[in-house]
């Protein structure tokens, strides 16, 4: 399946049906009078965050979308059908953005949550709405409304509870692989990750998680070096950051701060997250070696170093259950206010 997080569509409601100019005409009925029914509403434009979805890829495709003119009024006081609606499924985790991606028009995080785009215009009136003691054949009708149209932005951000971050070649995949059922591209060059990765860490009954991957940073990454950090939008609404660190290479500290260098100048909060350090590739490496980087990631990050191996396992279970550990915390913090707004709100 081939991943899109960014698409840009034209949507258009549908035109209200125009009001029917018509008379009564029946036997033995001298003036029956006008019974011209009203136009019918225009579709309208939704959007739906659907299960079962994680790319956008459906919208390369088609960017036009247009929903059915109301049918008009009929004779008989019959009012016209309505325009069928179009609905643009998503998946939970798309926002919705202006033209100009000044403005966010929706941020769909639920399943199920609908958003309209654009309102189907009016239909108009038939001339027995016009009718009076003075006009009694009125052949007065009014047109429909006219439906809205916009452009709009589908921005997929991906909904994980712990994002990877790391340099290229630092064992991300390899460790995604270890922890969930997740199947990413593996080899040994720069860039093998083109685009995220979602996995399901289950650590035994009620404690679940997933981790998102995300193609590796390079320096220059916020200038548009390398691929980017387009898709570190995939990891801002995580809880918290695995930080991978590959002990393999000669200057681990200059690693650490060339990625966090880029997570501060993209911005959105994530050089604020909670981070967990870990030295990765720890089957490669001798004992000195272990205790000489670890030492040096500890002096420029202030703070505890995790020692792991994705490919021999050690460590893995030691650092999914802290990572398990904040999200049980972010989560709880998370319900509790959701309480008070429910507190906080206006109550019959």
């Amino acid at each position: 399946m081939k991943f899109l997080d960014q698409a840009k569509v034209y949507v258009r409601s549908g035109n209200g049906g125009a009001g029917c100019v018509s008379f009564r005409r029946e036997a033995y009925v001298e003036y029956g009078g006008p019974d011209g029914g009203d136009g019918g509403k225009g579709g309208d434009v939704w959007v739906e965050a659907v299960d079962g979805l994680n790319t956008l890829i459906d919208y390369r495709y088609k960017q036009h979308f247009k929903a059915d003119t109301g049918q008009h009024g009929m004779g008989k006081n019959r009012t016209g059908a309505g325009g069928e609606d179009v609905v643009l499924q998503v998946p939970a985790g798309t926002q919705i953005l202006d033209e100009d991606k000044e403005e966010i028009l929706a941020d769909m995080t639920e399943v199920g949550q609908r958003v309209l785009l654009a309102r189907g215009g009016d239909g108009g009136k038939g001339n027995a709405r016009y009718k009076s003691s003075t006009n009694q054949a009125p052949r007065k009708s009014t047109p429909g409304f006219p439906g809205e149209e916009r452009w709009v932005w589908l921005r997929l951000k991906l909904i994980a509870d712990v994002g990877l971050v790391g340099l290229p070649n630092a064992g991300k995949s390899t460790f995604l692989s270890v922890v969930s059922r997740a199947h990413p591209k593996i080899a040994a060059y720069p860039f093998t990750t083109l685009y995220p990765h979602l996995g399901v860490v289950d650590l035994g009954p009620g404690s679940r998680f997933i981790v998102a991957d995300i193609p590796g940073l390079i320096e220059g990454a916020h200038e548009g070096a390398g691929i980017g950090d387009r898709f570190l939008g995939h990891i801002e609404r995580c809880a918290s950051l695995i930080h991978l660190v590959d002990g393999t290479q000669e200057d681990v500290a200059a690693a650490y701060t060339t990625v966090r260098g880029e997570l501060e100048a993209y911005g959105a909060g994530l050089d604020t997250k909670t981070e967990i350090l870990a030295l990765n590739k720890i089957d490669a490496m001798s004992e000195d070696d272990i205790a000489e980087k670890v030492a040096a990631l500890e002096a420029v990050s202030g703070r505890k170093v995790m020692r792991i191996s994705g490919v021999a396992g050690t460590g893995i279970k030691e650092i999914c259950g802290k990572a398990w550990d904040v999200v049980l915390e972010d989560r709880r913090i998370e319900a509790a206010r959701e309480a008070q707004a429910g507190e906080d709100g206006w109550a019959p």
